[in-house]
């Protein structure tokens, strides 16, 4: 089985407005040839317009959340087939402000799962533990059991990614040392391959917790890392490239 192809994604949260295209479009010009799989996940009011803006180029479009449901009467959410229909290839699932904020659990997480392939949309499915459950530790227990719990069996033969944020990193500036995020990614792809077989092999594990220019590049090269899932970094074109050239 050849390596995973590395994946770096941009979650833009709920920032964004018809203006930030501008900063997509240049993260579009950036990119070359040799860069790796680039995605950006705009809050869902600029998918449509973005997936316009960046056509025929090589960085793709992603959601940031998806309802298990294909259509229904559910006010406010947004379907993993509308988030297709308006032209994103990829969505984040199970980010650990939707596990945390919203009370989402690993079997809903499954659930929106299920719901991506329907539409034919590639999964990004978040994991990571907090701050107390790592002082315990309990990291690994945590995070392969999230990966056991929210990834149905349906995913073999599928493409989708796992991305390893832990809770305690996201926004804070704190990272992982690298032995940590290497120790946490062989153990998420030990998972994978008892899950998945040789399947399991081929599936990018993404890093996600305060990835910034600066340290990008170390992370990157950690074992088992294939790639990352980039915050506030994401906003700038600038930054966000650094990342990407680093990959």
């Amino acid at each position: 089985m050849s390596a995973p192809v590395p994946l770096i994604a941009g979650n833009w949260k709920m920032h964004g407005l018809a203006a930030s295209l501008d900063e997509a479009r240049a993260i579009a010009a950036g990119c070359t040839a040799a860069s790796p799989r680039v995605a950006i996940c705009p809050p869902s009011v600029l998918i449509h317009r973005m997936a316009q803006a960046l056509a025929d180029t090589k960085v793709q479009v992603g959601g940031q959340d998806a309802h298990f449901d294909d259509f229904g009467a559910f006010t406010g959410d947004v379907s993993a087939e509308m988030l297709a229909d308006a032209g994103a290839r990829l969505v984040i699932l199970g980010h650990s402000e939707r596990r945390t904020g919203y009370r989402e659990t690993d079997a809903l997480v499954a659930k929106k799962v299920l719901a991506a392939l329907r539409a034919g949309l590639e999964p990004i499915v978040c994991v990571g533990e907090t701050l107390d459950e790592r002082k315990a530790g309990r990291a690994l227990e945590v995070v392969t059991g999230q990966v056991r719990g929210s990834l149905p069996a349906e995913l073999a033969g599928k493409a989708f990614a796992v991305a390893y944020e832990p809770v305690w990193a996201i926004g804070t500036g704190l990272t992982p040392t690298t032995p940590e995020i290497e120790e946490m990614h062989r153990a998420i792809r030990a998972t994978l391959n008892e899950m998945f077989g040789a399947h399991g092999a081929g599936v990018p594990i993404l890093y996600g917790g305060s990835v910034k220019p600066n340290n990008a590049a170390e992370i990157l090269k950690a074992d088992e890392v294939g790639g990352a899932l980039v915050g506030g970094a994401s906003l700038k074109a600038s930054d966000f490239l650094a990342i990407v050239q680093a990959a």
